[in-house]
């Protein structure tokens, strides 16, 4: 029996540039993301059968991988070499497309759990390009690196995502005072919608925007992402909050809908209750906002009277992990 632990994740500063779309004609993207206290789990264990059992929000039970409805697993077990007698299941913290990177934690996951079940342990930033290549190459989705990598390595990271597919990975160097706050200050309302990540970041090519005016807004993204770095590294967290609302109004104007213009209002109202700012986490179309906020019980309060409850987090400095091998 494995079990792997893997987090999920928030993006600080310059989500959209892990794009490929972007970073392969733009000579890079640049991005800050955070790993979470909230996790997918993987558990694997041989089966005494043949067959392929596999547990998800569904139940598969597969004579050969090519019979596997579900496509990551599916891929995650040819990547691996896995063909048969094997049981795979899953659980989370919090449901598929709210968000906050699950589809990239479970892919890493999943490798890291089959990988040790034949006796490998790849190092994280290996786990993090093979579940990219799964994704992005294989399975053809429109989605960018980033929750891969964090979900891999773990802490509060930046990332540079080269045009040669190559990724730099740094740990941000905070000084204690200011990771402490951050932890203490940035908080999640769930907005009780789901959506595909994919479809999501589908959809920005579909904006009546043009194409130039898309890539300005991805570069201008991928500045805030350095500002952002300087700014956690200076500890200089008022700022830290106001550029989280300058990220959001990049996103609004990336991909302008009615659900977007509701949740642009409840960021300003979060804002005037108190927080220093505000920003939509993920591809967008739902999921989560976060804020960050010394000031809480109004903002708190603010949130629970137009119904969008608070999930409570830390920062997950380990990375995809085992929790259970023998």
């Amino acid at each position: 029996m494995i079990i792997t632990r893997t987090p999920l994740r928030i993006s600080l500063g310059g989500g959209g540039t892990d794009l490929p779309s972007y970073y392969r004609k733009n000579g890079h993207g640049f991005l800050i993301a955070a790993a979470i206290t909230k996790y997918v789990y993987i558990a694997v264990n041989q089966n005494f059968d043949d067959d392929l059992l596999l547990k998800y929000s569904e139940v598969e039970r597969a004579k050969s991988i090519n019979e596997v409805r579900h496509p990551l697993l599916r891929e995650c077990l040819r990547a691996t070499d896995i063909t048969k007698r094997i049981e795979i299941s899953s659980m989370a913290d919090v449901p598929a497309g709210t968000g906050l990177g699950s589809s990239g934690s479970f892919a890493v996951g999943v490798l890291k759990a089959l990988h040790l079940y034949s006796h490998r342990t790849p190092p994280a930033e290996s786990l993090a390009q093979q579940a990219c290549e799964i994704e992005i190459d294989r399975l053809g989705e429109p989605i960018g690196k980033q929750d891969q990598y964090i979900a891999a390595v773990g802490g509060v990271s930046t990332f540079t995502f080269r045009d040669d597919e190559s990724v730099e990975v740094e740990r941000l160097d905070m000084a204690g005072i200011t990771r402490s706050e951050l932890e203490d200050n940035l908080l999640l309302f769930y907005t009780g919608v789901k959506r595909s990540a994919s479809a999501a970041l589908a959809s920005e090519g579909s904006t009546n925007a043009s194409q130039d005016k898309q890539v300005d807004n991805l570069s201008d993204t991928r500045a805030i992402g350095y500002a952002t770095r300087d700014i956690l590294l200076s500890g200089d967290m008022t700022a830290f909050g106001q550029i989280l609302t300058d990220q959001w109004k990049l996103k609004y104007e990336r991909q302008p809908s009615k659900l977007h213009d509701e949740i642009n209002s409840w960021i300003q109202l979060g804002i005037a209750a108190g927080a220093q700012g505000g920003k939509l986490v993920g591809a967008g179309g739902g999921g989560f906002l976060l804020f960050y906020a010394d000031r809480k019980t109004d903002l708190r309060r603010a949130m629970a009277e137009i119904g969008l409850p608070e999930i409570s987090f830390g920062v997950d400095y380990e990375g995809s992990s085992v929790t259970i091998a023998r």
